[in-house]
């Protein structure tokens, strides 16, 4: 599949931002004040805007982007809409009554919580439902999606609630495993995409032509002379040398280098700074992470062509 940047900054924005507005849903300790209830939820909030309104980038007509909320009842992209507008305002509101009284409603905190989550899985779901991608057909990949989601969240969490946290600089001890976990579950997830293909699903060359019932089908010859929409959207090259590669270069990036500084946050106080810095890191290494998810799949259309 293409690797479309707008797409990619959606997931890894939007997942990030949600995963955030989850942790301050669940009470993270932050710290105290109108101003920074104020940065703290404008943060959370314009991480998932920002993402949100990228991914309308990728649309042929983005002014008709709002025609796509009326199609949830059997789209998950709708879904995904629907449940993010809502949860970004009762967020808002969540964000209002802590920033005039200092007041965090558990209660409603919660349901942003989950809704926060559900959002991200909602997301996951544009992906993963399609059968006609085989790597991505598969219960990992809404793990990943809300693991991820969740991991960066925990991890700006830190950077803001480290020293106010539970237990003192335990917030970056959770972090720190919210990021093993993570990324546990995509070492999982490459396993599988690495294992499974086309003839898994039931789908080769005779299925894409609908002459598989004469017997055995082979192309001579691409159906086109030039390129089409298909062949640059759904199919994209990308040599095994490069994609292990980049793989390595992700797991830097978005595990190692996020993890050494929960460490060294765990063991000097909790400190903010090493969490930040993790966090920057671990954005670099999802947007690796999420360019592989769609340059590595392969699109059942493929095998026309």
């Amino acid at each position: 599949m293409h690797p479309a940047i707008s797409v990619i900054f959606f997931t890894v924005m939007s997942g990030a931002g949600f995963g955030f507005m989850a942790m301050i849903g669940l009470g993270w300790p932050m710290p105290q004040g109108p101003l920074s209830a104020f940065l703290i939820c404008f943060l959370a909030g314009g991480l998932a805007v920002i993402g949100l309104l990228s991914s309308t980038f990728h649309l042929g007509h983005p002014e008709r982007a709002w025609r796509a909320f009326s199609q949830w009842r059997s789209s998950w992209l709708s879904r995904e809409g629907v449940l993010a507008v809502v949860t970004l305002m009762l967020f808002g509101i969540y964000a209002l009554v802590w920033m005039t009284t200092g007041e965090r409603i558990g209660a409603l905190g919660f349901v942003i919580t989950i809704l926060s989550l559900v959002t991200i899985y909602a997301t996951s779901m544009i992906y993963a439902q399609l059968k006609t991608v085989p790597s991505w057909h598969s219960n990992l990949t809404p793990v990943c999606y809300v693991a991820f989601g969740i991991a960066s969240g925990l991890v700006l969490a830190a950077t803001f609630g480290a020293k106010h946290g539970m237990m003192g600089n335990m917030a970056a001890l959770f972090a720190g495993l919210s990021l093993m976990i993570a990324w546990g579950a995509k070492a999982l997830w490459w396993s599988h995409a690495d294992g499974v293909g086309f003839s898994q699903t039931g789908s080769d060359t005779g299925t894409a032509t609908g002459l598989g019932h004469l017997g055995k089908v082979k192309l001579f010859e691409k159906p086109h002379s030039g390129e089409n929409y298909l062949t640059k959207e759904m199919m994209h090259q990308v040599g095994r040398k490069h994609s292990k590669k980049l793989r390595r270069i992700s797991v830097i990036l978005g595990l190692l280098i996020p993890f050494l500084m929960a460490a060294l946050s765990y063991q000097f106080g909790g400190h903010g700074l090493f969490m930040f810095i993790g966090f920057i890191s671990m954005i670099a290494g999802l947007f690796a992470e999420r360019w592989l998810f769609f340059a590595e799949a392969k699109h059942a259309v493929s095998l026309y062509y």
